[in-house]
């Protein structure tokens, strides 16, 4: 009879045991699955959205562009785009489109011959050093654009100074003179040097034509 008594505390303790186990695994795989998945979600619903920055002086990729045509001074007789909005204005025969720190300047003048490699080297650089603040870095080449060859300086210069905050931004410069029949127009694109404008500016350039 003593027997029957230590046998069923031996089933009582194996039962005890066994259930034990069974809440304990329970626990375990809610645990691991259920803030996982939780996580996860809640990860994906908080991610920011990516923000676009561009350096100072950069021209939207969505920026329109209109045609502009003179219709005074002393040479009318071309086109080309310019950005659509940018605040225009005119002094004899130079025509300038500005918007913040981006500027387009055109200028027409009565030439008796085609500008050349030389002879922007030796009458044009020389005058914009005298008038461009802190001038450096001068290159003269000959490029071709839609409307045929033309001679190309590059060049740096400082800003003229913004009159409400007194900063000066170092600016590049593109300086394009197009040519024909006895009349050159002078096509200078300026913006700041950090500011990644290459595109924007083969587009007004290769957009002049003569009429």
């Amino acid at each position: 009879m003593a027997a029957h008594p230590r046998t069923y505390a031996a089933v009582g303790l194996t039962l005890v045991a066994a259930v034990t186990a069974g809440c304990t695994g329970s626990g375990s795989h809610a645990g691991s699955g259920g803030p996982a998945s939780g996580s996860s979600t809640v990860s994906g619903q908080n991610k920011p959205a990516p923000t676009e920055s561009n350096p100072p002086g950069d021209i939207p990729d969505n920026q329109v562009y209109v045609s502009y045509q003179p219709t005074g001074g002393s040479f009318t007789g071309f086109t080309l785009k310019v950005p659509e909005g940018w605040a225009r204005t005119g002094q004899g025969g130079t025509t300038a489109f500005t918007d913040k720190l981006n500027t387009v300047k055109i200028t027409a003048v009565s030439a008796s011959g085609a500008p050349t490699a030389g002879s922007v080297s030796n009458a044009v650089v020389p005058r914009l050093r005298s008038q461009v603040p802190k001038f450096s870095a001068p290159r003269v080449s000959e490029v071709t654009r839609h409307a045929g060859r033309v001679v190309l300086l590059t060049y740096q210069g400082d800003s003229a100074k913004d009159p409400v905050t007194g900063k000066v931004v170092r600016d590049a410069f593109e300086r394009y003179a197009f040519y024909r029949a006895g009349h050159e127009v002078d096509l200078t694109l300026s913006g700041p040097v950090k500011a990644d404008n290459v595109d924007p500016w083969r587009i007004v350039s290769d957009s002049f034509a003569w009429r």
